[in-house]
């Protein structure tokens, strides 16, 4: 069964730091576009960031830009997303999301493939 597989959720304190990982089961990093988005409380699940499957096109959305990273090792199959100078409007469910390609596209969800099933982030003092 192809599925995806988040982990590195958990509680920081604002200003800290986060890295959350995104590994296929049954499938390689190298097959899909892998990316993240995310669903605070009461509000849309949102965009974050993208990666193509091969690695050589990235993409934020413009809340992400200034303090998240993503990134991917093939050899370990995984996707990560580092997250730096956390707030606490950054607590949300993140998900992990594959599609065929990276791109504006792969932010309205219409092309995702396939989810994870989240991970929770709590920023907070």
């Amino acid at each position: 069964q192809w599925q995806l597989v988040e982990s590195g959720g958990g509680l920081v304190q604002p200003g800290g730091f986060l890295r959350l990982s995104c590994a296929p089961s049954g499938f390689t990093v190298d097959a899909y576009a892998i990316g993240w988005f995310r669903q605070a409380p009461g509000k849309e699940r949102e965009g974050v960031s993208c990666i193509s499957r091969r690695g050589d096109r990235i993409a934020y959305v413009n809340s992400a830009k200034d303090h998240f990273t993503i990134s991917r090792d093939a050899a370990a199959n995984t996707v990560y997303l580092q997250m730096h100078r956390l707030k606490p409007e950054d607590t949300a469910v993140y998900y992990c999301a594959a599609a065929d390609i990276c791109s504006n596209r792969f932010f309205d969800q219409t092309s995702i493939a396939f989810w994870g099933q989240g991970t929770q982030v709590t920023v907070s003092s």
